[in-house]
């Protein structure tokens, strides 16, 4: 990797899971007027579902998601009387029984639902919604948790993809994460859901982990690769300790920084590339499977799980600081599950702040997500689309001197290129186009 490049990769940008990104959401977007967004969606086209569990048996000290810690099923409980309630809710407000093109439970850790409380929310989205034929039911896990009747229970319910959070596979990496799970631990949890038919498997890895070193993290890539997962998404550690207080237990140790969180990054993505197809900036899948397909054809898409191949323009989401897509804008939910649980409780919908898309943001949007996905774009090609000239890109065009002049970036015409080796950079790339980012005060991780 070449030395100039540093400066692009410590870079501060979003991760481009939306735009405009979360930072600029604001409460002007309230729960009757995303109401009045669901009420208008085409009953014809498919939506996307995602179901958010806010629990976790254990903190683990880098984590970044919206969880919280129980010690007993009865936090659990309460929260699926509530769920159930925003879903029938919802579902209510809908113009006719959407079909459904994608779901996914996320957390937190969703099998922390009991069996019980597992049927009851496929019973109840199964009761309002209808799925396509080849809908995708997805579930992240976490292995340590996962006993053989939840899979069984999983399988039977129709889940054809589980993503598991390996992190890092070295014992003293994972004594100061606070994550203590062994290999053998994340083998037998593969193993169960492929003997019950579910065959399609991510595992998310990470680096910029404190003790992380170049050989440790080729080891981890090493002992991964012999499970044969269909995906890989390979993350930066994002130290974000104002926003995640418990991450200052990681200060005890040295992080790495700039120059060695590239290091691990590139270890780790040429050991990975040796085996299976890069997707956009952090995924690795098989040849064979549908997001290196998708990847090919040039239908890969962005929301908020990530890289997905489901191409529905609504996703609608469950359960606190979840986000919503639709058409008309983005809206999340309240992000404070007691917060939360009182609105809900109430009957009310639960809607915290958002954004309403313009069409200079639909715009920008398509550039940065095609820039994300495919590494390359026709400028003219998405201003013809939008009815406007490319011109309205000259100021981007301009911001990418720096990466022209470092071989990160390739422009002829009206098309910009990223050559596979500087994918690594994408994000701040993409973030040329970011018209909301110059009054973005947010303190975001570096983009590497």
């Amino acid at each position: 990797m070449k030395t100039s490049w540093l400066t692009h990769l410590d870079a501060r940008v979003p991760r481009y899971t939306s735009y405009p990104t979360a930072p600029h959401f604001h409460a002007g977007v309230n729960g009757a007027m995303v109401d009045g967004w669901l009420q208008t969606l085409d009953p014809s086209k498919p939506v996307s579902l995602y179901v958010h569990v806010p629990f976790c048996a254990k903190l683990c000290w880098y984590c970044g998601c919206n969880a919280e810690i129980v010690k007993s099923d009865a936090p659990v409980a309460d929260y699926l009387d509530l769920l159930l309630s925003e879903m029938t809710r919802i579902a209510a407000l809908l113009p006719h029984r959407m079909k459904v093109s994608h779901l996914h439970f996320g957390g937190g850790s969703p099998n922390m639902l009991s069996l019980a409380a597992f049927h009851r929310v496929m019973d109840t989205i199964e009761a309002k919604f209808d799925f396509l034929p080849d809908a995708e039911r997805a579930i992240e896990l976490d292995p340590r948790g996962l006993d053989l009747d939840r899979v069984k229970a999983y399988a039977a319910r129709g889940i054809d993809r589980a993503s598991i959070g390996v992190q890092d596979l070295d014992p003293e990496v994972q004594k100061a994460i606070h994550r203590i799970q062994p290999l053998a631990t994340v083998k037998q949890a593969v193993d169960r859901l492929r003997a019950n038919g579910i065959h399609s498997i991510n595992f998310d890895l990470l680096y910029g982990l404190p003790l992380q070193t170049v050989s440790t993290i080729e080891r981890t890539v090493e002992e991964v690769l012999a499970l044969e997962p269909a995906r890989i998404a390979l993350f930066g550690y994002a130290h974000v300790p104002w926003m995640k207080k418990y991450q200052k237990a990681l200060e005890r140790y040295t992080l790495p920084g700039q120059t060695e969180r590239a290091a691990l990054a590139q270890a780790a993505r040429v050991a990975l590339e040796a085996h299976y197809t890069p997707i956009g900036i952090d995924h690795f899948a098989r040849a064979d499977d549908s997001m290196a397909l998708a990847a090919q054809n040039g239908t890969l898409r962005r929301n908020f799980q990530g890289y997905t191949t489901d191409q529905a323009e609504t996703l609608i989401a469950f359960g606190p600081s979840a986000i919503s897509e639709t058409p008309l804008g983005y809206a999340q939910n309240e992000p404070d599950l007691a917060t939360w649980s009182k609105q809900v409780a109430a009957g009310l919908s639960s809607v915290h702040r958002g954004i309403v898309l313009t069409d200079e943001d639909r715009l920008r949007r398509a550039v940065i997500e095609r820039l994300m996905c495919d590494l390359f774009v026709d400028l003219e090609a998405v201003a013809n689309r939008f009815n406007v000239h490319p011109v309205v890109f000259l100021l981007a065009l301009d911001r990418l001197e720096d990466f022209v002049d470092d071989g990160m970036v390739e422009i002829d015409g009206w098309q910009i290129k990223v050559p596979d080796e500087a994918r690594i950079a994408v994000r701040s790339i993409a973030s040329a186009f970011d018209e909301w980012l110059k009054t973005d005060s947010t303190r975001h991780a570096a983009a590497v």
